[in-house]
């Protein structure tokens, strides 16, 4: 999943927001050098992207996709995903978008643990304003070209608009199918205190 769905299933609790970024930066087994306050949150982050990976309707929409782009079709489909959480976001969140925007921000600021990079990426997020930006299609085609400049070979990722327009009805569908029941894994695994213990453990 993209930034501002793990922000969402983070929410309100300010650990779990940090580790929810962290957990795009922090690689590995969290050890001592991770701070306490981070690590519940990490764990809740992988646990939410295992479970996303291996989920069988997702694996239906990645072989969807044409062959040139199978293989970042998770990538796709995790800032596809993001748009469609604003497209459809009073039915999953409280709060208006631009508020749940504003104090998801502001707590990451506040937040004392957050390493170098993630402290970077919660400014652009605040400059930019990137989470509200996700209710625009062209924020998916333009983060999957960035994203597509990261990656060792020429940019597979520049120009997918054609392939994604076609693939946008059954994405759509397949987010409001798949994401309450991401909705559920996050909250169980919440609401299990020894999920935190042992994340701590770690």
């Amino acid at each position: 999943m993209n930034h501002l769905a793990h922000f969402h299933l983070a929410w309100p609790d300010a650990a779990l927001l940090a580790g929810a970024l962290e957990g795009d930066y922090c690689k590995g087994p969290l050890g001592a050098h991770v701070h306490p306050d981070l690590t519940a949150g990490i764990t809740l982050h992988r646990s939410i992207d295992a479970y996303t990976d291996q989920h069988p309707r997702l694996a239906e929409l990645r072989n969807a996709f044409p062959d040139r782009l199978r293989r970042y079709a998770g990538i796709l489909l995790d800032l596809s995903f993001d748009y469609y959480l604003t497209r459809h976001w009073q039915e999953f969140a409280e709060l208006p978008l631009p508020e749940f925007n504003d104090r998801v921000l502001s707590s990451l600021e506040a937040q004392p643990w957050l390493g170098s990079r993630s402290r970077r990426a919660a400014d652009r997020f605040r400059e930019y304003q990137v989470l509200l930006r996700y209710r625009d299609w062209d924020m998916v085609l333009a983060s999957a070209a960035r994203v597509g400049e990261r990656l060792r070979r020429s940019n597979p990722l520049h120009d997918v608009a054609t392939e994604l327009a076609q693939l946008r009805p059954a994405i759509e569908r397949g987010f409001l199918e798949f994401y309450p029941q991401l909705q559920r894994h996050a909250t169980e695994w919440r609401a299990n205190p020894g999920n935190r213990i042992v994340a701590a453990d770690t």
